[in-house]
Protein backbone atom coordinates (compact mmCIF):
# COMPACT_ATOMS: atom_id res chain seq x y z
CA UNK A 1 0.00 0.00 0.00
CA UNK A 2 1.49 3.18 -1.12
CA UNK A 3 2.30 5.31 1.91
CA UNK A 4 -0.58 8.53 1.07
CA UNK A 5 -3.41 5.86 0.75
CA UNK A 6 -1.62 4.64 4.35
CA UNK A 7 -1.80 7.92 5.75
CA UNK A 8 -5.60 8.83 4.73
CA UNK A 9 -6.77 5.67 5.95
CA UNK A 10 -5.05 6.72 9.40
CA UNK A 11 -6.70 9.82 9.03
CA UNK A 12 -10.10 8.70 8.30
CA UNK A 13 -10.19 6.41 11.32
CA UNK A 14 -9.17 9.24 13.86
CA UNK A 15 -12.08 10.77 16.05
CA UNK A 16 -11.89 14.58 15.65
CA UNK A 17 -11.75 14.08 19.52
CA UNK A 18 -7.98 12.59 18.97
CA UNK A 19 -5.90 14.98 18.97
CA UNK A 20 -3.45 13.02 16.69
CA UNK A 21 -6.15 13.63 14.08
CA UNK A 22 -5.06 17.70 14.42
CA UNK A 23 -1.26 16.69 14.34
CA UNK A 24 -1.06 13.92 11.13
CA UNK A 25 -3.22 16.87 9.51
CA UNK A 26 -0.60 18.88 10.03
CA UNK A 27 2.29 16.27 8.84
CA UNK A 28 0.51 15.80 5.41
CA UNK A 29 1.46 19.30 4.54
CA UNK A 30 5.04 18.01 4.56
CA UNK A 31 5.36 15.32 1.99
CA UNK A 32 8.39 14.07 2.80
CA UNK A 33 7.91 14.11 6.56
CA UNK A 34 4.43 12.52 5.94
CA UNK A 35 6.16 9.69 3.64
CA UNK A 36 9.39 9.32 6.55
CA UNK A 37 6.17 8.32 8.76
CA UNK A 38 4.13 6.23 6.56
CA UNK A 39 6.72 4.48 3.94
CA UNK A 40 6.90 1.32 5.81
CA UNK A 41 5.87 -0.31 9.80
CA UNK A 42 8.40 -0.21 12.65
CA UNK A 43 9.93 -3.75 12.50
CA UNK A 44 11.31 -5.92 15.86
CA UNK A 45 15.16 -5.85 15.62
CA UNK A 46 17.86 -6.93 18.17
CA UNK A 47 16.17 -4.79 20.99
CA UNK A 48 12.60 -5.08 19.60
CA UNK A 49 10.95 -2.75 17.85
CA UNK A 50 12.33 1.07 18.39
CA UNK A 51 11.49 4.72 16.71
CA UNK A 52 10.81 8.34 16.63
CA UNK A 53 7.29 9.11 18.29
CA UNK A 54 4.63 10.44 16.56
CA UNK A 55 1.71 9.50 13.86
CA UNK A 56 1.98 7.07 11.49
CA UNK A 57 3.05 3.87 11.01
CA UNK A 58 7.19 3.70 10.77
CA UNK A 59 6.33 5.92 14.28
CA UNK A 60 5.90 4.73 17.68
CA UNK A 61 2.64 5.88 19.39
CA UNK A 62 -0.51 4.56 20.92
CA UNK A 63 -1.66 2.94 17.58
CA UNK A 64 1.38 1.05 16.81
CA UNK A 65 1.88 0.68 20.66
CA UNK A 66 -1.74 -1.53 20.59
CA UNK A 67 -0.94 -3.18 17.72
CA UNK A 68 1.97 -4.84 19.36
CA UNK A 69 -0.07 -5.48 22.43
CA UNK A 70 -2.80 -7.23 20.72
CA UNK A 71 -0.73 -9.43 18.58
CA UNK A 72 1.26 -10.45 21.87
CA UNK A 73 -1.95 -10.78 23.60
CA UNK A 74 -2.88 -13.24 20.52
CA UNK A 75 -0.07 -15.22 21.23
CA UNK A 76 -0.90 -15.88 24.41
CA UNK A 77 -4.39 -16.83 23.91
CA UNK A 78 -3.46 -19.35 21.32
CA UNK A 79 -0.90 -21.12 23.91
CA UNK A 80 -4.51 -21.85 25.98
CA UNK A 81 -6.04 -21.05 29.35
CA UNK A 82 -2.86 -21.80 31.43
CA UNK A 83 -0.83 -19.27 29.68
CA UNK A 84 -3.67 -16.04 29.60
CA UNK A 85 -3.45 -16.85 33.54
CA UNK A 86 0.23 -16.81 33.45
CA UNK A 87 0.14 -13.69 32.33
CA UNK A 88 1.89 -10.62 30.58
CA UNK A 89 4.06 -8.41 32.87
CA UNK A 90 4.48 -5.05 31.64
CA UNK A 91 7.28 -2.09 32.87
CA UNK A 92 8.43 1.03 31.49
CA UNK A 93 11.34 3.77 32.00
CA UNK A 94 11.51 7.44 32.33
CA UNK A 95 11.07 8.63 28.48
CA UNK A 96 8.30 10.51 27.29
CA UNK A 97 4.80 8.65 27.50
CA UNK A 98 6.56 5.52 28.49
CA UNK A 99 3.73 5.40 31.26
CA UNK A 100 1.24 5.78 28.46
CA UNK A 101 2.17 3.22 26.31
CA UNK A 102 2.50 1.02 29.34
CA UNK A 103 -1.13 1.53 30.15
CA UNK A 104 -1.86 1.16 27.30
CA UNK A 105 -0.65 -2.41 26.55
CA UNK A 106 -1.93 -3.67 29.98
CA UNK A 107 -5.43 -2.43 28.81
CA UNK A 108 -5.21 -4.20 25.41
CA UNK A 109 -3.58 -7.71 27.21
CA UNK A 110 -5.93 -7.62 29.89
CA UNK A 111 -8.72 -6.91 27.37
CA UNK A 112 -8.37 -10.26 25.63
CA UNK A 113 -8.31 -11.98 28.95
CA UNK A 114 -4.36 -12.53 29.83
CA UNK A 115 -3.45 -11.16 33.08
CA UNK A 116 -1.61 -7.95 32.71
CA UNK A 117 1.27 -7.34 35.42
CA UNK A 118 1.75 -3.84 35.52
CA UNK A 119 4.53 -1.84 37.30
CA UNK A 120 3.81 0.66 40.03
CA UNK A 121 6.58 3.00 38.93
CA UNK A 122 9.35 2.49 35.81
CA UNK A 123 11.50 0.00 36.58
CA UNK A 124 14.97 -0.57 34.83
CA UNK A 125 14.74 -3.05 32.38
CA UNK A 126 16.70 -5.84 34.39
CA UNK A 127 13.70 -5.79 36.98
CA UNK A 128 11.60 -6.61 34.24
CA UNK A 129 13.62 -9.70 33.07
CA UNK A 130 13.30 -10.89 36.76
CA UNK A 131 9.68 -10.66 37.62
CA UNK A 132 8.85 -12.24 34.44
CA UNK A 133 10.51 -15.56 36.32
CA UNK A 134 9.94 -14.43 39.26
CA UNK A 135 5.79 -13.86 38.67
CA UNK A 136 6.09 -17.15 36.47
CA UNK A 137 4.52 -15.20 33.89
CA UNK A 138 4.16 -16.43 30.41
CA UNK A 139 5.59 -13.20 28.80
CA UNK A 140 7.04 -9.40 29.28
CA UNK A 141 7.31 -6.17 27.89
CA UNK A 142 9.50 -3.31 28.18
CA UNK A 143 8.49 0.14 27.60
CA UNK A 144 11.98 1.75 26.39
CA UNK A 145 14.29 3.05 23.96
CA UNK A 146 17.14 2.56 26.08
CA UNK A 147 20.02 5.26 25.19
CA UNK A 148 18.26 6.97 22.29
CA UNK A 149 18.13 10.51 21.98
CA UNK A 150 14.53 11.91 23.57
CA UNK A 151 12.44 11.82 20.86
CA UNK A 152 12.38 8.18 20.42
CA UNK A 153 10.21 5.29 22.37
CA UNK A 154 10.20 1.97 21.77
CA UNK A 155 9.54 -1.73 23.34
CA UNK A 156 11.30 -4.90 23.99
CA UNK A 157 9.21 -8.49 24.37
CA UNK A 158 10.34 -10.90 26.21
CA UNK A 159 9.38 -14.99 27.18
CA UNK A 160 8.74 -17.50 29.92
CA UNK A 161 12.17 -17.54 30.66
CA UNK A 162 12.89 -13.87 31.38
CA UNK A 163 14.64 -13.57 28.12
CA UNK A 164 13.90 -11.23 24.92
CA UNK A 165 12.11 -12.93 22.41
CA UNK A 166 14.38 -15.28 19.78
CA UNK A 167 13.32 -15.15 15.76
CA UNK A 168 10.73 -17.98 16.23
CA UNK A 169 8.72 -16.48 18.98
CA UNK A 170 8.69 -13.58 17.36
CA UNK A 171 7.99 -14.32 13.99
CA UNK A 172 4.55 -15.89 15.13
CA UNK A 173 4.07 -12.35 16.65
CA UNK A 174 4.96 -10.54 13.79
CA UNK A 175 2.69 -12.88 11.98
CA UNK A 176 -0.29 -11.55 14.04
CA UNK A 177 0.12 -8.14 13.87
CA UNK A 178 0.67 -8.71 10.09
CA UNK A 179 -3.23 -10.00 10.01
CA UNK A 180 -4.03 -7.51 11.92
CA UNK A 181 -4.10 -5.03 8.47
CA UNK A 182 -4.23 -1.15 8.47
CA UNK A 183 -7.27 -0.61 10.58
CA UNK A 184 -6.15 1.38 14.08
CA UNK A 185 -6.79 -0.31 17.07
CA UNK A 186 -9.79 1.16 19.52
CA UNK A 187 -9.37 2.70 22.89
CA UNK A 188 -9.20 -1.18 24.92
CA UNK A 189 -10.83 -2.26 27.79
CA UNK A 190 -11.92 -0.07 31.07
CA UNK A 191 -9.08 -0.13 33.82
CA UNK A 192 -11.50 -0.17 36.78
CA UNK A 193 -13.47 -3.27 34.90
CA UNK A 194 -9.67 -4.82 34.31
CA UNK A 195 -8.60 -4.31 37.70
CA UNK A 196 -11.84 -5.55 39.64
CA UNK A 197 -11.99 -8.64 37.28
CA UNK A 198 -8.21 -9.13 38.20
CA UNK A 199 -6.87 -8.82 34.69
CA UNK A 200 -4.92 -5.78 35.12
CA UNK A 201 -2.69 -6.22 38.26
CA UNK A 202 -0.11 -4.12 39.87
CA UNK A 203 3.17 -4.98 41.38
CA UNK A 204 6.78 -3.79 42.59
CA UNK A 205 7.75 -3.98 46.00
CA UNK A 206 7.67 -7.72 46.38
CA UNK A 207 9.47 -7.91 43.22
CA UNK A 208 12.46 -5.71 44.35
CA UNK A 209 13.22 -7.17 47.32
CA UNK A 210 13.58 -10.76 45.78
CA UNK A 211 15.59 -9.35 43.13
CA UNK A 212 18.38 -7.54 46.15
CA UNK A 213 17.89 -11.30 47.46
CA UNK A 214 19.21 -13.12 44.57
CA UNK A 215 21.61 -10.15 44.23
CA UNK A 216 23.58 -11.14 46.47
CA UNK A 217 24.70 -14.73 45.10
CA UNK A 218 26.92 -13.15 43.08
CA UNK A 219 29.31 -12.07 45.46
CA UNK A 220 32.51 -13.31 45.99
CA UNK A 221 33.92 -11.60 48.67
CA UNK A 222 32.53 -9.90 51.60
CA UNK A 223 35.22 -8.76 53.52
CA UNK A 224 36.25 -5.53 51.38
CA UNK A 225 33.99 -2.87 51.01
CA UNK A 226 36.74 0.39 51.42
CA UNK A 227 36.25 1.99 47.97
CA UNK A 228 35.10 5.50 47.29
CA UNK A 229 32.14 5.79 44.05
CA UNK A 230 30.67 7.90 42.01
CA UNK A 231 27.22 6.93 40.25
CA UNK A 232 25.13 8.27 38.00
CA UNK A 233 21.94 7.24 36.76
CA UNK A 234 22.14 9.59 33.60
CA UNK A 235 18.39 11.09 34.42
CA UNK A 236 17.22 7.19 33.95
CA UNK A 237 15.50 4.41 36.44
CA UNK A 238 18.63 3.22 38.16
CA UNK A 239 18.67 5.87 41.23
CA UNK A 240 16.70 4.16 43.52
CA UNK A 241 17.99 -0.04 42.90
CA UNK A 242 21.36 1.16 42.64
CA UNK A 243 21.17 3.10 46.47
CA UNK A 244 19.36 -0.68 47.27
CA UNK A 245 22.39 -2.77 45.61
CA UNK A 246 24.91 -0.11 47.20
CA UNK A 247 23.51 -1.01 50.61
CA UNK A 248 23.04 -4.76 50.34
CA UNK A 249 26.63 -4.98 49.09
CA UNK A 250 27.55 -2.66 52.16
CA UNK A 251 29.07 0.32 49.67
CA UNK A 252 28.48 3.36 51.69
CA UNK A 253 31.42 5.93 50.19
CA UNK A 254 28.91 6.47 47.48
CA UNK A 255 28.77 9.97 45.80
CA UNK A 256 25.17 10.53 43.32
CA UNK A 257 25.35 12.93 40.65
CA UNK A 258 22.42 15.12 41.83
CA UNK A 259 21.92 17.06 38.40
CA UNK A 260 21.48 13.27 36.38
CA UNK A 261 19.33 11.52 39.68
CA UNK A 262 16.21 12.42 38.56
CA UNK A 263 14.49 11.30 35.72
CA UNK A 264 14.47 13.36 32.89
CA UNK A 265 13.07 12.04 29.71
CA UNK A 266 15.15 14.84 28.24
CA UNK A 267 18.43 13.89 29.51
CA UNK A 268 19.26 17.59 29.87
CA UNK A 269 22.76 17.55 30.77
CA UNK A 270 24.27 14.94 27.98
CA UNK A 271 24.61 14.88 24.28
CA UNK A 272 23.47 11.44 24.93
CA UNK A 273 22.06 9.33 27.72
CA UNK A 274 24.84 6.65 26.58
CA UNK A 275 27.69 5.57 29.17
CA UNK A 276 29.59 3.87 26.54
CA UNK A 277 30.34 7.71 25.62
CA UNK A 278 33.10 9.96 27.52
CA UNK A 279 30.89 12.43 27.16
CA UNK A 280 27.90 10.98 29.33
CA UNK A 281 30.89 11.14 32.73
CA UNK A 282 32.07 14.90 32.46
CA UNK A 283 29.90 15.53 35.43
CA UNK A 284 30.61 12.31 37.17
CA UNK A 285 34.16 13.14 36.26
CA UNK A 286 34.08 16.61 38.01
CA UNK A 287 32.03 14.79 41.30
CA UNK A 288 35.55 12.37 41.22
CA UNK A 289 38.02 14.53 41.41
CA UNK A 290 36.40 16.83 43.67
CA UNK A 291 35.53 13.99 46.11
CA UNK A 292 38.72 11.54 45.58
CA UNK A 293 37.03 8.95 43.82
CA UNK A 294 38.63 5.45 43.15
CA UNK A 295 35.96 4.72 40.29
CA UNK A 296 32.98 6.34 38.46
CA UNK A 297 30.09 4.34 37.44
CA UNK A 298 26.71 5.35 35.21
CA UNK A 299 24.27 3.37 33.68
CA UNK A 300 21.93 4.52 30.53
CA UNK A 301 18.47 5.37 31.16
CA UNK A 302 16.63 1.92 31.55
CA UNK A 303 19.66 0.49 33.01
CA UNK A 304 20.79 -2.32 31.07
CA UNK A 305 24.33 -0.97 30.20
CA UNK A 306 27.15 -0.18 32.03
CA UNK A 307 29.83 2.41 31.75
CA UNK A 308 32.98 3.03 33.71
CA UNK A 309 35.89 5.19 34.58
CA UNK A 310 39.01 4.08 36.19
CA UNK A 311 42.06 6.26 37.52
CA UNK A 312 45.00 5.46 35.82
CA UNK A 313 48.88 5.83 36.27
CA UNK A 314 48.85 9.41 36.63
CA UNK A 315 45.91 9.08 38.53
CA UNK A 316 43.19 10.89 35.43
CA UNK A 317 40.09 9.30 34.93
CA UNK A 318 39.98 6.54 31.95
CA UNK A 319 36.53 5.28 30.41
CA UNK A 320 37.02 2.00 30.02
CA UNK A 321 35.48 0.30 26.95
CA UNK A 322 32.89 -2.31 26.96
CA UNK A 323 35.03 -4.91 26.05
CA UNK A 324 37.54 -4.18 28.56
CA UNK A 325 34.90 -3.99 31.33
CA UNK A 326 34.11 -7.20 30.08
CA UNK A 327 37.75 -8.13 30.11
CA UNK A 328 38.11 -7.52 33.76
CA UNK A 329 34.80 -9.19 34.93
CA UNK A 330 36.30 -12.52 33.56
CA UNK A 331 39.53 -12.32 35.16
CA UNK A 332 38.24 -11.41 38.59
CA UNK A 333 35.78 -14.40 38.66
CA UNK A 334 38.41 -16.83 36.88
CA UNK A 335 41.02 -15.81 39.33
CA UNK A 336 38.89 -15.63 42.74
CA UNK A 337 36.62 -18.75 41.90
CA UNK A 338 39.30 -20.99 41.23
CA UNK A 339 40.72 -19.39 44.67
CA UNK A 340 38.08 -20.85 46.15
CA UNK A 341 37.49 -24.38 44.25
CA UNK A 342 34.15 -23.05 42.62
CA UNK A 343 35.10 -22.59 39.21
CA UNK A 344 33.17 -25.28 37.01
CA UNK A 345 35.06 -27.61 34.97
CA UNK A 346 32.32 -27.21 32.36
CA UNK A 347 31.90 -23.84 32.45
CA UNK A 348 31.09 -21.62 29.51
CA UNK A 349 31.50 -17.80 28.85
CA UNK A 350 28.97 -16.32 26.15
CA UNK A 351 30.15 -13.37 23.97
CA UNK A 352 28.92 -11.86 20.81
CA UNK A 353 30.47 -12.05 17.36
CA UNK A 354 31.45 -8.59 17.30
CA UNK A 355 33.17 -8.90 20.95
CA UNK A 356 36.80 -9.01 21.94
CA UNK A 357 38.56 -12.37 21.42
CA UNK A 358 40.73 -12.04 24.44
CA UNK A 359 38.19 -13.55 26.61
CA UNK A 360 37.95 -16.79 24.47
CA UNK A 361 42.27 -17.02 25.19
CA UNK A 362 42.07 -16.59 29.08
CA UNK A 363 38.56 -18.77 29.62
CA UNK A 364 40.59 -21.09 27.44
CA UNK A 365 43.70 -20.87 29.82
CA UNK A 366 41.29 -22.20 32.82
CA UNK A 367 40.05 -24.76 30.92
CA UNK A 368 36.95 -23.15 30.09
CA UNK A 369 35.10 -22.63 26.58
CA UNK A 370 33.63 -19.42 24.86
CA UNK A 371 30.55 -19.61 22.49
CA UNK A 372 29.93 -16.79 20.27
CA UNK A 373 26.53 -15.74 19.04
CA UNK A 374 25.06 -13.26 17.29
CA UNK A 375 24.62 -9.34 18.21
CA UNK A 376 21.74 -9.24 20.88
CA UNK A 377 21.50 -10.28 24.56
CA UNK A 378 18.26 -12.75 23.64
CA UNK A 379 21.47 -14.59 21.91
CA UNK A 380 23.36 -15.09 25.15
CA UNK A 381 20.11 -16.10 27.22
CA UNK A 382 18.96 -18.33 24.73
CA UNK A 383 22.37 -20.53 25.19
CA UNK A 384 21.68 -19.99 28.89
CA UNK A 385 18.55 -21.91 28.25
CA UNK A 386 20.15 -24.61 26.55
CA UNK A 387 22.73 -25.57 29.01
CA UNK A 388 20.15 -25.45 31.63
CA UNK A 389 18.31 -28.24 29.79
CA UNK A 390 21.42 -30.30 28.46
CA UNK A 391 23.55 -29.67 31.31
CA UNK A 392 26.22 -29.15 28.60
CA UNK A 393 27.95 -26.46 30.29
CA UNK A 394 27.67 -24.14 33.61
CA UNK A 395 27.06 -20.54 32.73
CA UNK A 396 29.84 -18.48 34.01
CA UNK A 397 29.51 -15.16 32.55
CA UNK A 398 27.62 -13.08 29.31
CA UNK A 399 28.81 -9.85 27.78
CA UNK A 400 28.39 -7.69 24.68
CA UNK A 401 31.27 -5.29 23.40
CA UNK A 402 28.20 -2.34 23.62
CA UNK A 403 28.63 -2.31 27.84
CA UNK A 404 25.79 -4.93 28.58
CA UNK A 405 26.73 -7.77 31.04
CA UNK A 406 25.65 -10.63 32.61
CA UNK A 407 26.60 -12.55 36.33
CA UNK A 408 23.80 -13.91 37.86
CA UNK A 409 21.36 -15.84 35.68
CA UNK A 410 18.49 -15.14 37.63
CA UNK A 411 18.28 -12.22 35.25
CA UNK A 412 18.44 -12.89 31.42
CA UNK A 413 19.12 -9.51 29.87
CA UNK A 414 21.86 -7.10 30.40
CA UNK A 415 21.85 -6.02 33.76
CA UNK A 416 23.50 -2.57 34.62
CA UNK A 417 22.24 -2.87 38.09
CA UNK A 418 24.37 -6.33 39.16
CA UNK A 419 27.40 -5.45 37.15
CA UNK A 420 27.55 -1.95 38.93
CA UNK A 421 27.81 -3.66 42.76
CA UNK A 422 29.97 -6.20 41.18
CA UNK A 423 33.09 -3.71 39.53
CA UNK A 424 32.67 -2.04 42.81
CA UNK A 425 33.26 -5.12 44.88
CA UNK A 426 36.26 -5.92 41.92
CA UNK A 427 37.39 -2.03 43.16
CA UNK A 428 37.10 -2.60 46.20
CA UNK A 429 39.12 -5.96 46.20
CA UNK A 430 42.14 -4.84 44.01
CA UNK A 431 42.39 -1.57 46.57
CA UNK A 432 42.40 -3.95 49.61
CA UNK A 433 45.14 -5.87 47.47
CA UNK A 434 47.20 -2.17 46.85
CA UNK A 435 45.90 -2.18 43.51
CA UNK A 436 43.82 -1.16 40.80
CA UNK A 437 41.30 -2.38 37.75
CA UNK A 438 43.55 -0.08 35.60
CA UNK A 439 46.70 -2.06 36.75
CA UNK A 440 45.13 -5.41 36.96
CA UNK A 441 44.17 -4.89 33.50
CA UNK A 442 47.32 -4.06 31.87
CA UNK A 443 48.90 -7.55 33.40
CA UNK A 444 45.92 -8.92 31.47
CA UNK A 445 47.32 -7.74 28.45
CA UNK A 446 51.04 -8.27 29.04
CA UNK A 447 50.16 -11.78 29.60
CA UNK A 448 48.04 -12.52 27.10
CA UNK A 449 48.48 -10.03 24.41
CA UNK A 450 46.82 -6.79 23.22
CA UNK A 451 43.83 -6.85 21.92
CA UNK A 452 42.29 -3.24 20.33
CA UNK A 453 38.69 -2.79 18.95
CA UNK A 454 36.99 -0.05 18.01
CA UNK A 455 33.21 0.36 16.72
CA UNK A 456 32.53 2.97 13.93
CA UNK A 457 28.80 3.57 13.23
CA UNK A 458 27.71 5.37 10.17
CA UNK A 459 24.35 7.62 11.06
CA UNK A 460 21.59 6.91 7.89
CA UNK A 461 18.52 8.39 8.49
CA UNK A 462 15.04 8.13 6.69
CA UNK A 463 14.11 6.21 3.86
CA UNK A 464 17.15 7.62 1.92
CA UNK A 465 19.65 6.06 4.90
CA UNK A 466 17.69 3.44 4.86
CA UNK A 467 18.02 2.47 0.72
CA UNK A 468 22.15 3.70 1.52
CA UNK A 469 22.77 1.14 4.26
CA UNK A 470 21.11 -1.60 1.93
CA UNK A 471 23.66 -1.10 -0.52
CA UNK A 472 26.67 -0.59 2.06
CA UNK A 473 25.92 -3.99 3.09
CA UNK A 474 25.05 -5.40 -1.04
CA UNK A 475 28.40 -3.46 -2.08
CA UNK A 476 30.45 -5.61 0.52
CA UNK A 477 28.37 -9.02 -0.48
CA UNK A 478 28.55 -8.59 -3.95
CA UNK A 479 32.24 -7.46 -4.50
CA UNK A 480 34.09 -9.18 -1.32
CA UNK A 481 37.20 -7.41 -0.54
CA UNK A 482 40.04 -10.04 -1.12
CA UNK A 483 42.60 -7.48 0.79
CA UNK A 484 42.58 -4.41 3.34
CA UNK A 485 45.40 -2.32 2.88
CA UNK A 486 47.79 -4.82 1.45
CA UNK A 487 46.72 -7.79 4.16
CA UNK A 488 45.02 -10.73 3.24
CA UNK A 489 41.12 -11.60 4.23
CA UNK A 490 41.30 -15.05 5.12
CA UNK A 491 38.13 -16.06 5.80
CA UNK A 492 34.46 -14.70 5.08
CA UNK A 493 31.45 -15.39 7.57
CA UNK A 494 27.99 -14.34 5.71
CA UNK A 495 25.52 -14.43 7.94
CA UNK A 496 22.78 -13.93 6.01
CA UNK A 497 23.90 -17.20 3.69
CA UNK A 498 25.01 -18.97 7.10
CA UNK A 499 28.25 -19.77 4.91
CA UNK A 500 31.78 -19.24 5.63
CA UNK A 501 34.20 -19.10 2.54
CA UNK A 502 38.36 -19.77 3.33
CA UNK A 503 39.43 -17.75 0.71
CA UNK A 504 42.63 -19.54 0.09
CA UNK A 505 40.73 -22.94 -0.90
CA UNK A 506 37.28 -21.51 -1.75
CA UNK A 507 35.77 -23.73 0.49
CA UNK A 508 32.69 -23.40 1.79
CA UNK A 509 30.85 -24.59 5.43
CA UNK A 510 27.98 -23.73 7.28
CA UNK A 511 27.57 -21.48 10.04
CA UNK A 512 25.50 -23.30 12.71
CA UNK A 513 23.82 -19.59 13.72
CA UNK A 514 20.44 -18.06 13.12
CA UNK A 515 20.66 -15.97 9.95
CA UNK A 516 20.96 -12.67 9.96
CA UNK A 517 22.45 -9.63 7.67
CA UNK A 518 26.05 -9.82 9.68
CA UNK A 519 29.19 -10.00 7.68
CA UNK A 520 32.57 -10.78 9.10
CA UNK A 521 35.96 -10.50 7.60
CA UNK A 522 39.26 -12.29 9.09
CA UNK A 523 42.44 -11.51 8.35
CA UNK A 524 45.92 -13.08 7.54
CA UNK A 525 47.33 -11.28 10.28
CA UNK A 526 45.15 -12.33 13.26
CA UNK A 527 42.55 -8.95 12.36
CA UNK A 528 38.88 -8.60 11.73
CA UNK A 529 36.38 -6.69 10.81
CA UNK A 530 32.14 -7.03 10.99
CA UNK A 531 29.62 -4.86 9.30
CA UNK A 532 25.79 -5.00 9.77
CA UNK A 533 23.12 -2.86 9.99
CA UNK A 534 21.33 -1.73 13.42
CA UNK A 535 17.67 -3.29 14.49
CA UNK A 536 17.08 -0.54 16.13
CA UNK A 537 18.66 2.87 14.73
CA UNK A 538 19.38 4.54 11.85
CA UNK A 539 22.86 2.89 11.36
CA UNK A 540 25.32 0.95 9.60
CA UNK A 541 27.65 -0.83 12.70
CA UNK A 542 31.32 -1.36 11.66
CA UNK A 543 33.61 -3.06 14.36
CA UNK A 544 37.21 -4.04 14.14
CA UNK A 545 39.38 -5.64 16.38
CA UNK A 546 43.57 -6.42 16.13
CA UNK A 547 45.91 -8.27 18.24
CA UNK A 548 49.30 -6.79 18.77
CA UNK A 549 52.75 -7.33 21.16
CA UNK A 550 52.33 -4.00 22.43
CA UNK A 551 49.30 -1.61 22.93
CA UNK A 552 50.82 0.56 20.11
CA UNK A 553 51.43 -2.27 17.69
CA UNK A 554 47.34 -3.00 18.42
CA UNK A 555 46.32 0.79 18.32
CA UNK A 556 48.04 1.25 15.03
CA UNK A 557 46.75 -2.07 13.27
CA UNK A 558 43.06 -2.04 14.23
CA UNK A 559 43.08 2.16 13.35
CA UNK A 560 44.82 1.06 9.58
CA UNK A 561 41.87 -1.24 9.13
CA UNK A 562 39.20 0.92 9.66
CA UNK A 563 40.73 3.64 8.07
CA UNK A 564 40.81 1.81 4.63
CA UNK A 565 37.58 -0.06 5.28
CA UNK A 566 35.69 3.27 5.76
CA UNK A 567 37.70 5.39 2.59
CA UNK A 568 36.09 2.26 0.56
CA UNK A 569 32.42 2.87 2.57
CA UNK A 570 32.83 6.74 1.79
CA UNK A 571 32.65 5.55 -2.17
CA UNK A 572 29.82 3.23 -1.68
CA UNK A 573 27.15 6.00 0.31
Amino acid sequence: MQWKVKAEHWLTQLTDEDPMKKELSELLLNEMLAEECFYKDLGFGTGGMRGVMGPGTNRLNIYTVRKVGLGLAQYVVGQGVPAMKRGVVISYDTRHRSKEFALEMAKVIGGQGVTAYLFDEPRPTPLLSFAVRYQHAFAGVMITASHNPPEYNGLKVYGEDGAQLPPEAADIIIDYIVKLGTDLVRDPANVEQLISEGLLVSIGEAVDLAYMEELETIRLNKDLTDVSIVFSALHGTASKPMRQAFETFGFDNVQYVKEQEQPDPNFSTVKSPNPEEAQAFELAIQYGQRVGADILLATDPDADRLGMAVRDEQGQFKLLSGNQIGTVILHYLLEEKLAARELPQNGVVLKTIVSTDIVSVMAEKYGLQTVDVLTGFKFIAEKIREYEETKEHSFLFGFEESNGYLIGDFVRDKDAIQTAVFMAEIAAVYKGRGTTIYQVLQKVYETYGFYKELYTPITLEGKDGSEQITLIMESFRNATPLTVNGIKVQRIEDYLSSEMLECSTGKITKINLPTSNVLKYYLENGAWFVIRPSGTEPKCKFYFAARGQTEKEAIETVETICDSVLKRVQTDV
